[in-house]
């Protein structure tokens, strides 16, 4: 499968297609936010870009509707929160180092999605996915028409046969956090799955809410840790 191929291409529409990631993992997260509020015309936090959806926003491309399709998501000032998605191992990271009481041994924490090569880099890579489906999914919406124009978008990006099955299998199966959760290869992947899914959820709505809280238990994030990876979500694309 070329599932990191795929998921590249998602974190460069999340960035704004900037490129703005540099090496093993930085990118600039303000570039992010910038680039963004340039295509509305105005700051980011404007209440009168509120009637901009965020599927238009992306030109109706994979992320986009994985966002915004069936509910009319707006351009609010919390929306941009998705641009988070374009360093998510980063970010993740972030999280954890700010979390935990001392600086002790990382080293079975797992590597940031960036830092990872070859089928490690894959493994993370159909992970994250996985919980971006999943949480697309969470407010039971996703119909038939929309299931298939997504699959449709993530053919065109590339997807081979094996990835178009398993794309297929992800919106036929069960919504189930602690199924998706046993995917998580290591606490890192954990959290880059959590951090991914926060981009995906709608705040205002309860089945989504509702969704992250049942991931967080499955992925058996503290709660302090679940809250500072909505955090870094928040804070760097405020």
């Amino acid at each position: 499968m070329n599932a990191k191929g795929i998921l590249d291409q998602l974190m460069k529409q999340a960035g704004g297609g900037s490129g703005s990631r540099e090496g093993s993992g930085g990118f600039d997260i303000n570039q992010v936010v910038n680039n963004l509020s340039s295509q509305l015309g105005g700051s980011s936090g404007q209440q009168g870009n509120s009637g901009l959806d965020l599927k238009s926003l992306l030109g109706g491309g994979a992320l986009g509707m994985l966002i915004g399709s069936k509910r009319g998501r707006k351009m609010g000032g919390k929306a941009l929160k998705y641009g988070a998605l374009a360093g998510v191992g980063v970010l993740a990271w972030k999280a954890w180092q700010n979390y935990q009481s001392n600086q002790g041994d990382d080293s079975r924490e797992g590597q940031p999605l960036e830092k990872l090569q070859g089928q490690q880099q894959e493994q993370r890579s159909l992970e994250i996915l996985q919980a971006m489906i999943m949480a697309a999914r969470a407010d039971g919406h996703i119909d038939d028409d929309e299931r298939a124009q997504l699959t449709e978008q993530i053919d065109a990006m590339g997807a081979d046969d094996e990835l178009h099955q398993w794309v297929e299998a992800q919106f036929q199966a069960p919504l189930d956090a602690k199924a998706l959760a046993q995917q998580a290869d290591s606490p890192q992947a954990a959290r880059e799955m959590y951090l991914a899914s926060v981009t995906i959820i709608d705040d205002d709505n309860p089945m989504e809410r509702a969704w992250l809280d049942q991931l967080s238990s499955a992925l058996g994030l503290d709660p302090q840790m679940a809250a500072e990876l909505e955090r870094q979500v928040s804070e760097n694309t405020a």
